[in-house]
C-alpha cells in the first residue's frame, strides 16, 4: 500500500475522530454540562467500582486540576458527594439523588444512543471495530513511548 493511500486514510481517520469528539462536545453543551463534567457523570453511570478522584483523572486522561474543578463545581451544585477514601488524599465520588436525576436526563440518554449505535453493527463488526481500534491505539502508544 502506497504512502499516499495511508495518508489519505489517516486524514479520514482524523476527520472521523473529530466528528465523533464534536458529537460528544455538542451533547454535553446541549445538556448544559462541561465536557469534563459530562464524562465524570458518564463514568459514574458506567463503571462498576466506586470511583475515586485519581481513577477519574486516569480514565479521562485529563489533568488533575481540570477534574478537581469539575468535581468541586458538581459538589457545590449538589450532584455529587466527595467522601473521604481509604487514605487522606483519596476521595470517593457518590452521586446524590439530584445527581441521579441529572444523569437520567443526560448521560443515561447518551449511553442508550451509544448502545443502539453499536447494535447497528453485527457482533462480528463490533469485535472487529474494537479489536482494530485497540490495536491501532496500542501501536500509536508504543511508538509514542519509544519516541520519548
Amino acid at each position: 500500500m502506497g504512502e499516499k493511500n495511508v495518508k489519505s486514510r489517516l486524514l479520514e481517520y482524523n476527520d472521523i475522530m473529530k466528528e465523533n469528539d464534536n458529537i460528544y462536545r455538542g451533547l454535553a453543551k446541549n445538556m448544559g454540562l462541561s465536557l469534563c463534567s459530562f464524562w465524570i457523570l458518564y463514568m459514574l453511570r458506567t463503571e462498576y467500582t466506586e470511583p475515586v478522584q485519581s481513577a477519574i483523572c486516569a480514565c479521562l486522561y485529563e489533568p488533575k486540576q481540570t477534574v478537581n474543578s469539575a468535581l468541586k463545581k458538581m459538589e457545590t451544585e449538589g450532584y455529587i458527594e466527595l467522601i473521604p477514601g481509604d487514605d487522606r488524599r483519596s476521595k470517593k465520588i457518590l452521586l446524590t439523588q439530584k445527581g441521579n436525576g441529572l444523569c437520567e436526563k443526560t448521560v443515561d440518554r447518551v449511553i442508550k444512543l451509544e448502545l443502539q449505535a453499536l447494535m447497528g453493527l453485527t457482533e462480528e463488526e463490533q469485535e472487529a471495530f474494537l479489536g482494530l481500534f485497540r490495536k491501532y491505539t496500542g501501536l500509536l502508544k508504543q511508538m509514542n513511548d519509544e519516541a520519548i
